[in-house]
C-alpha cells in the first residue's frame, strides 16, 4: 500500500513510516509531496500527518498517536512508551513530557540537515527508532 505525507520530514512524518512498516504494513511504500498538497487531492494512498486527514493530529495528540489507536496497536506497552517520546519531541510545549523527547527531537533535526531525501531519512533514521523500541521493551520487562 502506498502511504502519503509532507515532504521535508522530522519527528512524527519519520517516526509514522517506522510504525506503519514495523507494525501495519511490512511492504509500505512512501510518497513525499509538497507541504501546501491539499489531501483531498491524494487518491492514490493513504494521507498521514497533513491537517485535516484521519490520521493527523487531532486534540493534543499527534500523528503517531492517531495512528496507534486507528490500528489498535494499544496492547504494547513499549509501543505507548514510544509515543509518549515521539509526541514530546514533536509537540514542543510537551517537550518535557519525557527525558528522551529533546534528544529525539536533536537527533531527527541532524538527520534532516545530512539527508539528500526524505527516503534517505526514514532508512538511516529506522534503526534509531528500532533501537529506542528495543530499550522501551527491556526497560518496560524489568520493571515488572
Amino acid at each position: 500500500m502506498k502511504w502519503v505525507t509532507r515532504e521535508y520530514v522530522h519527528v512524527d512524518r519519520v517516526a509514522c513510516p517506522w510504525l506503519i512498516r514495523r507494525f501495519i504494513d511490512q511492504n509500505a511504500v512512501f510518497e513525499f509531496v509538497p507541504r501546501d498538497t491539499d489531501p483531498a487531492t491524494i487518491t492514490d494512498g493513504i494521507p498521514f500527518d497533513m491537517k485535516g486527514v484521519e490520521l493527523g493530529h487531532h486534540g493534543d495528540k499527534c500523528s503517531f498517536e492517531a495512528i496507534i489507536a486507528k490500528y489498535g496497536l494499544t496492547d504494547d506497552p513499549a509501543l505507548l512508551a514510544l509515543a509518549n517520546i515521539v509526541h514530546g519531541a514533536d509537540v514542543k510545549k510537551d517537550m518535557a513530557k519525557t527525558p528522551e523527547s529533546a534528544g529525539l527531537e536533536a537527533l531527527a533535526t541532524g538527520f534532516r540537515l545530512l539527508c539528500h531525501d526524505d527516503h534517505e531519512a526514514l532508512e538511516l533514521e529506522f534503526p534509531m527508532y528500532d533501537a529506542l523500541y528495543a530499550c522501551l521493551k527491556k526497560r518496560l520487562s524489568q520493571s515488572t
